[in-house]
């Protein structure tokens, strides 16, 4: 495997139709979400991986399954931290690492959202 560059202002590749947030283990609380990816590293399967995700506009709750550090690439989007009620808003460029086990309600403010992620079902 070589180094994979992920650089900003690059256009988003085609990603795969991964389905609802109940794909993930998810529960739709607004609106028609939608989600895709692309992995780029690893698999769903995997202990680590790393690609693209997509999340169509929309609220939705996940309580994590893995650790995850992200960077939103385009749209803009708010988490909240459900046990601690503590809500960020990001934009292009922001980043966030959330802990396994946090349930948090995704609310993407735009039509489409896009981050890199790398996440680890590993405890750490």
């Amino acid at each position: 495997m070589t180094m994979i560059a992920l650089k900003a202002g690059v256009a988003v590749p085609e990603l795969t139709a991964w389905g609802s947030p109940e794909t993930m283990g998810g529960a739709t609380l607004e609106g028609d979400v939608q989600i895709s990816g692309r992995t780029l590293l690893g698999t769903g399967r995997s202990r680590q991986s790393a690609g693209w995700y997509a999340a169509t506009k929309g609220r939705f709750r996940l309580v994590y399954p893995f650790q995850e550090y992200a960077t939103l690439i385009e749209g803009s989007l708010s988490l909240t931290d459900e046990a601690t009620g503590e809500t960020v808003w990001f934009e292009p460029g922001d980043s966030w690492i959330i802990p396994k086990g946090t349930p948090m309600i995704w609310e993407i403010h735009d039509e489409r959202a896009v981050k890199h992620f790398m996440v680890s079902f590993d405890d750490l």
